[in-house]
């Protein structure tokens, strides 16, 4: 087994265990749903924080993704985004000449003092950028964070999930908003249920 596929087995591992949930839950889009996953109890967890960086990173490596940096709405993307591009700071350094992939964070809403910046970190107009998100379900924070990164003057060369749940319309919405863009996932939301069905038994 190679370095990345370990590291996509110990994520989904530890997604299954810290971050999905059976029950009755109500989503933010207001649907019904028997289960939640919370990728943040992953995320922000330090082996699970390290894992997603790299499994990101892997993807865009894998797919010939280039990329100046990656970015996504505050604050599910905030460890990814942060994890991802250490990763490729990881990399540069034991593979010297590689590039570095640096990180932005999308607020929600503009600051009503200093800068007034919707975009913290990275940005420069022209430059080719990666949205990242930790659940997909209707997509619109990947949206969100789609168009301000379009509005910042910055090139949407992709975008990445940690976990699609593949309902509500979410990926032809991200589709139409990522335009030419790949829209990819590491993991559906069927793979963690899998995965947590048979941690449990």
């Amino acid at each position: 087994m190679t370095d990345s596929a370990k590291n996509r087995d110990s994520l989904l591992r530890l997604l299954a265990q810290l971050s999905f949930k059976l029950g009755d839950f109500t989503l933010s889009s207001g649907a019904k749903s028997d289960y939640y996953i919370d990728c943040r109890t992953t995320t922000l967890h330090a082996e699970g924080g390290r894992l997603s960086g790299l499994v990101l990173y892997d993807m865009l490596r894998e797919h010939d993704i280039t990329a100046t940096a990656v970015g996504g709405l505050t604050m599910g993307a905030d460890p990814l985004v942060s994890n991802t591009a250490s990763a490729s700071a990881w990399h540069a350094l034991e593979h010297p000449g590689s590039p570095l992939i640096h990180g932005f964070l999308v607020r929600k809403a503009e600051k009503t003092h200093g800068t007034g910046r919707r975009i913290e970190g990275f940005s420069q107009p022209g430059t080719r950028v990666v949205i990242v998100d930790d659940v997909c379900t209707t997509g619109g924070s990947t949206i969100t964070a789609i168009h301000a990164a379009r509005e910042a003057g910055m090139t949407v060369a992709a975008v990445l999930c940690l976990v699609e749940r593949q309902e509500h319309n979410g990926r032809p919405a991200v589709e139409a908003a990522a335009q030419s863009a790949p829209f990819l996932a590491a993991f559906t939301a069927d793979d963690v249920r899998r995965a947590h069905i048979a941690l449990v038994k």
